[in-house]
C-alpha cells in the first residue's frame, strides 16, 4: 500500500522527488505516512479535501484484502 500512496502523491505534485511515504504496520492495522512539499500540499488534499478523501479510500479498499485498518496522514 505505500507503493499505491507513493506512485498517487507523485502523479499529483510538483516536487515529486520530495515525496516521503512511510508505513508502519500493527497486527491489525497499518499507518501511512505522506509527506510532500510545502507548496504541494494543497494538491495532494485538493480543494475541501476531495483528493485527500480518495487516496484514502483507495488504500482503504486495498486494505480490505488484507483483512486490516489503515490510517492515511498527510504531515508536513
Amino acid at each position: 500500500m505505500r507503493e499505491l500512496v507513493e506512485k498517487i502523491a507523485k502523479s499529483l505534485v510538483d516536487n515529486p522527488d520530495e515525496v516521503v511515504v512511510k508505513e508502519t504496520e500493527g497486527t491489525h492495522s497499518i499507518i501511512i505516512e505522506l509527506r510532500v512539499a510545502q507548496e504541494d500540499m494543497g494538491k495532494v488534499i485538493g480543494k475541501q479535501g476531495r483528493i485527500a478523501k480518495a487516496i484514502r479510500t483507495l488504500v482503504k479498499s486495498a486494505a480490505i484484502k488484507q483483512n486490516k485498518q489503515v490510517s492515511v496522514e498527510i504531515v508536513q
